[in-house]
């Protein structure tokens, strides 16, 4: 059972008798019912009340109500209200549209609107590429989403895959200073996805792909890439790839191993896994078996899907066959971007001396992190709690800085690699140990060189 999380966290207002022990007594109460208490205000007091805000965080909403009627069993407490501080954040939504100019005056009107910007829009037909220039085509994209495949949650349809879409859009204007739009459609037909992004590009400078199911995913984003003149980037493929390359990067230098020469077993052939192994291979790798929920992916197994068929083209080198336990057995570098817990540290300790494990399922990974450790050098996870979270925030928000400052039409697998090689950069080596191989998300540099790097290779693609 995970601990308390301060996205599972409350506040509750009590009124409280006013005795010498009453903030203890509430502490108390909150850490023996398992709750973790993070904040403790006290908002109004008189001779004989007092008003108290106590923050706390909990395991979940059941745990939270547990701990809701521990405090109204507490003698001479009153449980006003609870919020849950999670909801409150997203209360009305958590992003805006502003203007960017006053409208002040007659004058102030008559050139953001009616007459003047009509002069705008004539200089735009006559010269379209001038709409990058002019409007907010220039630093905005969309978050496109048909939510069949939300974080964890998996095919809970678009309206309740908003949040994660708007949390996107929060994300990319922290971290890169982009407006991005949660676009969410109601239809799961391939051919109308594309036609109803087609349809909004003119609006946005680049199409970020978001939580598709696969194998659809593959066929919309190439569809797209054909279609538009703008960079189409799906993040659960290409983003993944790029931390899991940057961290790789950096834990091969650990453990003194040359991504040429290790073998890789790779766990997931959707849309994650098949991104990776594109990478992977770009990044040099010769050695990678992958694998899914029917076993290792070769030429000869039965009913293999025609999605795996590239895959199986180009993996496999020494055909293995078995499971992913099978091919664990004396390899260097476990990747898993599938479901959680299945393995164990006794399948871990398998593996090759000095082995890197990347569980990156969420919220449960693979294997347990602490059980992998006792047997692997270098351990990530996709949770921020354990040492080496390796998360796609990390790559975004600078891939796209870099293709909207590039004014790139397109995106290939040299940004990608380029990328990853940039984020791996900001970990100097000195700073490099085998708990630290990938950069804090708020860390200054990361957007900044990734942006940088990225830009650089699409101007000298011809993509700018």
């Amino acid at each position: 059972m995970s601990g308390p999380s301060v996205s599972s966290s409350i506040t509750a207002r009590l009124e409280v008798q006013a005795r010498p022990t009453a903030v203890s007594e509430l502490t108390t109460a909150i850490e023996a019912a398992g709750g973790v208490v993070t904040a403790l205000d006290v908002t109004a007091s008189g001779h004989e009340q007092m008003t108290v805000d106590v923050t706390c965080a909990t395991r979940g909403e059941q745990h939270a109500a547990d701990i809701v009627e521990v405090l109204r069993a507490l003698h001479g407490v009153v449980v006003e209200r609870v919020s849950d501080r999670t909801f409150l954040m997203h209360l009305g939504g958590k992003i805006s549209i502003e203007s960017k100019v006053p409208l002040r005056n007659r004058d102030d009107l008559s050139m953001v609107y009616t007459p003047g910007v009509a002069r705008v829009s004539e200089a735009i037909a006559a010269h379209p590429e001038d709409a990058r220039r002019l409007t907010i085509k220039r630093n905005t994209i969309a978050v496109v989403t048909d939510g069949t495949a939300v974080l964890g949650l998996g095919n809970i349809g678009p309206l309740a895959s908003l949040p994660v879409m708007e949390g996107k859009a929060v994300l990319f204007k922290r971290f890169a200073g982009i407006d991005a739009f949660p676009i969410a459609l109601d239809t799961t037909d391939v051919d109308q996805i594309v036609e109803t992004v087609c349809a909004i590009a003119p609006v946005f400078a680049g199409i970020n792909l978001e939580d598709i199911s696969a194998p659809r995913c593959f066929e919309v984003e190439r569809r797209l890439r054909d279609r538009l003149d703008i960079p189409v980037f799906h993040d659960d493929q290409h983003g993944t790839a790029i931390v899991v390359v940057a961290a790789l990067t950096n834990a091969l230098k650990v453990v003194g191993k040359k991504i040429d020469e290790v073998r890789i077993v790779l766990s997931g052939a959707g849309a994650a896994g098949t991104a990776v192994l594109r990478l992977l291979l770009a990044a040099g790798a010769k050695d990678v078996v992958a694998g899914d929920v029917d076993g290792i992916v070769h030429r000869d197994r039965p009913g293999l899907p025609p999605s795996l068929e590239w895959c199986a083209e180009v993996t496999n080198p020494r055909g293995v066959t078995g499971s992913i336990v099978d091919a664990l057995a004396g390899a260097d570098v476990f990747i898993g971007v599938s479901a959680p817990d299945i393995l164990t540290g006794r399948d871990v300790s398998t593996m090759a001396p000095d082995a890197i494990v990347f569980a990156l399922a969420n919220p449960r990974p693979e294997v347990d992190p602490d059980e992998a450790a006792q047997y692997a050098a270098v351990v990530g996870t996709g949770r921020s709690d354990f040492a080496n979270q390796i998360n796609n925030v990390l790559a975004f928000p600078g891939v796209f800085r870099g293709l909207i400052d590039a004014r790139s039409h397109g995106i290939t697998d040299g940004m990608l690699l380029a990328a990853a090689y940039a984020l791996a950069s900001v970990v100097s080596d000195d700073e490099l140990n085998p708990t630290y191989i990938i950069p804090s998300v708020f860390n200054p540099e990361v957007t900044t060189q990734v942006a940088a790097a990225v830009e650089r290779v699409a101007r000298a693609s011809g993509e700018a």
